[in-house]
């Protein structure tokens, strides 16, 4: 039974393991771009990164909220030692110390014999202020060297402690700390926000991409027919000696220049597969196409102000050394803490800790009078800092203006070279299709047709490039606002 069931565990671990690499290794098919933007802000490598450093910032100002508790430190010490200091001490701080350790046995050796009379007797009080009267006498008591003060025996000492410490009052260096720290978490969040836009812009720029490059090989892939067939009626020309052979070398020669440009679109669009399923950490095969046409912007610059991020970061910031600013004047506030330790101490550890316990309480308040202007020149410095970022702040909001207006410009000029070009290349086909009758029929040459062919392709590149820069500019004023 039991051999059963680990056979059980064992499969379904198997399958599990199984699922989870084909999960990772699952390619997608006709993707929607929807359905990418949402695997991207879960997959995507940099985001994680971001969303790492978004968490690090959120503990950080776990951190600083933390310094306002105060701390705790507990200590253990072990020690042993025959220095007459340490021992007299390590007695004193365990409450052991008693007058022997002092020597006293031999000071009452002494002062025993300064009571005994001549004859050998115990002397009466009177005896004893005779003897000790005499100069001699008391040179020789307080001459006496007390042996087990200076010679002790080695002694263990173990000593055990919690101390606790707490800021009462730091010219409010810590709320600002902490308000810094909030701070610096939201703008973390914030360039975690604009990765994902920049993540956001890339995959749908590699979207329209790929649709244009699918939309350009689906032109060639025409004209490449037209071409062919051009190719056999000039063959059938030669044959009955309406067409020279010069004729067939440049009808092929053109066909050799479309395959060639074929052969580069499929190229840039498996290239831009690559870099998709980079975005996303997951294996594209094909996606959905996006509309080139429909694709417009229409988002006012009072919205892009308002959203755009780095002048979000550049406002924070400027909030940041406002902060700075008073953590700077907090070197001429005093600083107050308190403290409390309680503790014990005997020569084996934890032993009689009750009877030898202790405790100290304290308040400490400090401040400083002088530091050579240092601290002045510091909140100097600090001010200057706060006035430059406030025109980096000003810088930030003109200089996203002027984007915003260069991009919207070249925008509205894609437009009309866009609407041009689809006439001119409506016009070209028109005379390319013209002339490939007039040659079936002897009344233009097989160069004539190559050439209206040529201006034709020419008009469907230059089309497509300015539909791309018109798509991506789009997408930079997205990138703006979002």
């Amino acid at each position: 039974m039991v051999q059963k069931l680990l056979w059980m565990l064992l499969l379904l671990s198997t399958v599990a393991i199984a699922a989870e690499e084909s999960n990772a290794t699952r390619a997608y098919t006709n993707l929607p771009l929807k359905e990418a933007l949402r695997l991207a802000n879960r997959h995507n490598i940099e985001i994680d990164i971001a969303e790492f450093d978004r968490q690090i910032a959120r503990l950080g100002v776990k951190v600083a909220r933390g310094y306002n508790f105060g701390k705790v430190d507990a200590s253990v010490m072990g020690l042993r030692s025959n220095d007459a200091g340490n021992v007299f001490g390590f007695k004193l701080q365990s409450r052991e110390a008693t007058f022997l350790d002092f020597g006293f046995d031999q000071f009452l050796g002494a002062f025993g014999q300064a009571m005994m009379n001549p004859d050998g007797n115990m002397g009466d009080f009177n005896t004893f202020a005779q003897n000790f009267g005499n100069p001699q006498a008391q040179q020789q008591l307080l001459e006496t060297v007390p042996d087990k003060l200076n010679n002790p025996d080695p002694r263990n000492h173990f000593d055990v402690k919690v101390r606790y410490t707490i800021p009462l009052y730091t010219g409010f260096k810590l709320s600002r700390y902490k308000q810094i720290a909030e701070d610096m978490a939201k703008m973390a969040r914030l360039d975690k926000q604009k990765v994902e836009a920049q993540k956001s812009f890339e995959v749908r720029k590699t979207y329209y991409d790929i649709s244009l490059l699918d939309k350009f090989e689906h032109d060639l892939s025409t004209i490449k027919s037209n071409i062919e067939h051009l190719r056999d009626a000039t063959l059938e020309f030669k044959k009955e000696g309406y067409a020279k052979k010069t004729d067939l070398m440049e009808v092929e020669s053109k066909l050799s220049n479309v395959d060639r440009m074929l052969f580069e679109a499929r190229a840039n669009r498996e290239l831009s597969y690559d870099f998709l399923s980079f975005l996303l950490d997951h294996k594209v095969k094909s996606i959905k196409h996006v509309s080139l046409d429909t694709f417009d912007c229409k988002i006012p610059l009072a919205n892009v102000l308002k959203r755009n991020r780095d002048i979000k970061k550049a406002e924070m910031g400027l909030d940041i050394q406002s902060k700075m600013v008073d953590v700077s004047k907090a070197a001429f506030q005093p600083e107050v803490g308190a403290f409390a330790e309680y503790g014990s101490s005997d020569n084996t550890f934890l032993g009689n800790f009750q009877e030898h316990d202790r405790y100290t309480v304290g308040v400490q308040a400090k401040m400083n009078l002088f530091s050579g202007g240092s601290d002045y020149y510091k909140l100097q410095q600090e001010k200057l800092k706060r006035l430059k970022v406030k025109r980096q702040v000003e810088l930030a909001k003109k200089g996203i203006t002027l984007k915003y207006k260069k991009i919207t410009t070249e925008i509205a000029n894609a437009d009309k070279q866009v609407e041009s070009l689809k006439k001119e290349l409506a016009l070209a086909q028109q005379i390319y299709e013209n002339y490939q009758e007039r040659y079936k029929e002897g009344l233009a040459s097989i160069n004539d047709v190559v050439i209206k062919q040529s201006e034709q392709i020419e008009k469907l590149l230059k089309l497509l490039k300015t539909q791309n820069i018109r798509n991506q500019k789009i997408l930079e004023v997205y990138r703006l606002a979002y």
